[in-house]
């Protein structure tokens, strides 16, 4: 994975709207999307994530021993509907139920909590899929169709996230049941290095799952209930170079309130943990811009880099680049200029309208160009 010796590089966490997606083969939609990004001064470029068959049911429906069965009176098909912050908010979160919304975008399709859930009721069983091969070889052939890219990644789920949409009735114990996720991604994980990408693992459970435990667990308790995921996630990485390996999480992109998010502090010990050189996180929004000064007294691990978002999926408005080049000399004064990415905060495609995606990626990197001429001039 690229440093940044000469000047801030820019990439972003995964999710991207098509560019012309009624028009040519998937390959060439996927070359198109190569291109905007390209064209707007995206370094490390991703497929936008257009690959929908290779999701949580995709997942429930080809690991062995998962199946999914009818909701039981009072259960929820996904972690993230049964929260404490809900239990606060509840008129937002009804009247964002009943209209089917997580991201209230215009043009957005309705999402309505499906009527059953994935249950894990035996041994699970893994194996490199299809889909992921698949995936590898329209990036390919759209890189080339593209003329190609400094760097490029594919997102993949940890399995400390898969645990959100799959639940265990099987095992009894929590540290077996994720560990049997992380050997059941471990084909995919080496699939996406051995064709030569940047593995980035999704792992937004990193912090969604502290507001998601019920009643609230101190901190100790959900340090232990992190480390358990931070070391399957490890096992499954166990023979990779780090140096391939991009870790992202965040506290989940819907658009709520997020008064119950867990602090950056209590965490970020245990994340620099992963066996990954690159560690992306949200710093762009309202409610976690200000965590960027615990990076003062982090000793950020020989070789690790931060690819902190610069710019947030959580509001319309786009920033400023003289607001994204403070933000990126923040933390290029903290650790070092050359071990800062500039990203976002989470993917930025459906959660925002497609116009205001692009016009984030642009000010993302227009920022860049106006902190590398500081933080160079100097």
């Amino acid at each position: 994975m690229k440093r940044s010796e000469t000047a801030i590089r820019t990439s972003h966490a995964g999710k991207l709207p098509p560019v012309a997606p009624d028009s040519g083969s998937l390959a060439g939609q996927v070359a198109a999307v190569i291109r905007k990004q390209v064209q707007l001064g995206i370094d490390c470029v991703g497929d936008g994530e257009f690959w929908n068959g290779r999701n949580f049911l995709y997942y429930a429906q080809q690991l062995g021993g998962v199946t999914p069965r009818q909701l039981r009176p009072g259960e929820r098909a996904a972690a993230r509907e049964e929260t404490r912050e809900r239990d606060t908010f509840p008129k937002l979160y009804a009247d964002m139920d009943r209209v089917g919304t997580m991201f209230c975008v215009p043009g957005e399709e309705p999402r309505f909590s499906p009527s059953t859930k994935m249950v894990v009721t035996g041994p699970i069983k893994g194996r490199a899929t299809d889909a992921i091969r698949r995936e590898i070889g329209v990036f390919k052939e759209a890189l080339t169709a593209a003329g190609g890219a400094e760097e490029a990644f594919i997102c993949v789920f940890a399995p400390g996230w898969l645990d959100h949409h799959i639940f265990d009735e099987h095992y009894g114990r929590d540290e077996e049941f994720v560990f049997a996720l992380a050997d059941a991604l471990r084909d995919e994980y080496r699939a996406v290095v051995d064709a030569g990408f940047i593995l980035q693992i999704d792992d937004p459970g990193v912090a969604t799952s502290w507001d998601m435990i019920k009643p609230a667990p101190t901190v100790a308790e959900y340090r232990r209930h992190l480390k358990i995921r931070i070391d399957a996630l490890n096992h499954a990485l166990a023979g990779l170079p780090e140096d391939r390996v991009r870790h992202h999480f965040c506290w989940g992109s819907w658009h709520g309130a997020h008064t119950h998010d867990l602090p950056l502090k209590d965490i970020i010990d245990l994340v620099l943990e992963v066996r990954a050189q690159c560690t992306s996180f949200e710093a762009g929004n309202v409610r976690h811009e200000h965590e960027w000064v615990i990076w003062k007294d982090v000793k950020l691990p020989p070789g690790k880099i931060i690819m902190p978002g610069v710019v947030s999926h959580a509001t319309n408005i786009v920033e400023h680049p003289e607001l994204i080049a403070r933000r990126i000399g923040n933390f290029a004064e903290a650790v070092g200029r050359e071990n800062v990415i500039a990203g976002t905060d989470c993917g930025l495609g459906s959660r925002l309208h497609d116009e205001l995606v692009w016009a984030k990626l642009s000010a993302l990197a227009e920022g860049a160009r106006l902190a590398s001429n500081a933080l160079w001039a100097r």
